[in-house]
């Protein structure tokens, strides 16, 4: 998804004033660290597409003008692919599991199918067996396989006689509606077709959740629905990741970067503890959490400048995995629309094409003939990192004001450092800006 061609974007700003010329040394530009030179960012993320989020959560948000990214199993959408199992004979597999006991060799080929077995108790072996291979225990996930089978084998197998949110019949929202999310600015990502336990599938099933999930996306949704996904389980797994990386830019999974530090929903780490540029700090929302325990996550956000507070969130009112009540999702997000000045509120792509465009990105500015010249530089493709980042650029002390060549204001800021103007700039090659006092 890059375009690894040196892309040279000239933005040329002309910055006219009575006073004596200043010295060339005397400007200087950075890019902030995030837009409008704000403290920090929040994303709100919801898992699993259920009907609630959509006919509660969202409404809420909308009333406060704030966007969100919904991760959808794309298999339960009208018109998309369904869920699948790709292999060999499924009874040849079933009949070989009496002969031979799974290990190494036949887990994925095995855990792959058993899925699709019928059953909603074959779908829990799936995904206990996923649960404990994750986790290390693989003696204990391929025993647990061979005893999923066995009762397949012995027609013992059956219903689990309780809702199985991924597949619940209510989740009924078309194509067209997830069309309407996204013109209200909402972000409608994959989180794979069916929702299964993507590290104990073997290649061909991995591939197919990955792959037709973000071609269904591509095909209904369009080219933004395809820049970030969610494995789901928030798994971790270096096989998955690998691949997953190959068909989405972004995971929110994973974000394996140098200049960032990673706290997953498990993780008791303090984001303030690490020294890196940036933290991405996620934060699953629980049933038991009060709402001290989740403003207390947006306090630490605003007492830092590195922080992305990315909030995870399954259930809403009486539909999914640990629900929120309609009333907790509004006094929450009530408030944390109270700290939008200082913090900038927006998906999981948009917030991730920004630190990572202004991590490939570097800015110089020049003063020559009473004008001053920014220039960016960057590697990526400007036809995907097309958010604009907010240029910081320190002008002379005589200046009284600013104007581009449409005539609008640009305010002049103080800090420590000096005075200075915040000019939104994209990275599309060519894009001027004339400004005049």
């Amino acid at each position: 998804m890059k375009n690894h061609q040196i892309l040279l974007i000239l933005i040329s700003v002309s910055l006219f004033f009575s006073c004596a010329q200043e010295t060339p040394e005397s400007i200087r530009s950075e890019i902030t660290k995030w837009p409008d030179n704000k403290t920090g960012a929040i994303s709100i993320t919801f898992d699993d597409g259920i009907i609630n989020q959509f006919t509660i959560a969202k409404p809420i948000l909308d009333s406060l003008n704030l966007p969100a990214t919904f991760y959808i199993l794309t298999g339960k959408v009208e018109g998309s692919a369904k869920g699948k199992f790709i292999g060999r004979d499924p009874e040849d597999i079933i009949r070989e599991t009496a002969q031979t006991k799974t290990d190494s060799t036949n887990f994925f080929e095995r855990a792959s199918l058993i899925a699709f077995t019928g059953t909603t108790e074959a779908e829990d072996y799936h995904a206990r067996a996923g649960s404990l291979f994750e986790s290390g225990r693989v003696d204990e996930a391929h025993a647990l396989i061979d005893e999923g089978y066995e009762k397949i084998r012995n027609g013992t197998i059956g219903e689990l006689g309780e809702v199985i949110f991924h597949n619940n019949p209510e989740d009924t929202t078309t194509w067209e509606q997830f069309r309407s999310y996204a013109a209200q600015g909402h972000e409608i990502a994959s989180h794979t077709v069916t929702h299964p336990r993507l590290a104990v599938l073997d290649e061909v099933n991995m591939l197919y959740e990955l792959e037709q999930s973000k071609s269904d996306l591509l095909k209904f949704m369009g080219e933004e629905s395809i820049f970030s996904a969610e494995g789901p389980y928030g798994t971790e797994n270096e096989r998955v990741m690998e691949y997953a990386y190959e068909i989405y830019p972004a995971l929110r999974n994973r974000m394996p970067e140098s200049w960032l530090t990673e706290i997953n929903r498990g993780s008791r780490a303090q984001p303030g503890e690490s020294d890196r540029e940036y933290v991405q700090w996620q934060r699953g929302i629980l049933s038991r959490h009060s709402f001290e325990d989740m403003k207390s996550w947006i306090d630490t956000t605003l007492n830092h400048d590195n922080i992305w507070l990315v909030l995870v969130i399954h259930g809403v009112e009486n539909l999914g995995w640990e629900p929120k009540t309609r009333d907790e999702l509004k006094e929450y997000f009530s408030f944390m629309k109270t700290t939008q000045n200082d913090l900038w509120i927006d998906t999981f792509r948009e917030v991730t094409k920004y630190i990572r465009a202004r991590q490939n990105s570097t800015v110089k500015s020049s003063l020559a003939d009473g004008k001053i010249t920014i220039s960016l530089e960057s590697d990526l493709d400007t036809r995907i990192y097309s958010v604009p980042l907010t240029i910081k650029t320190y002008v002379p002390e005589s200046w009284t004001g600013a104007k581009n060549g449409g005539g609008e204001d640009f305010n002049i800021h103080k800090d420590q450092n000096g005075r200075f103007i915040l000019v939104p700039l994209t990275l599309e090659e060519g894009q001027t800006m004339i400004m005049q006092n």
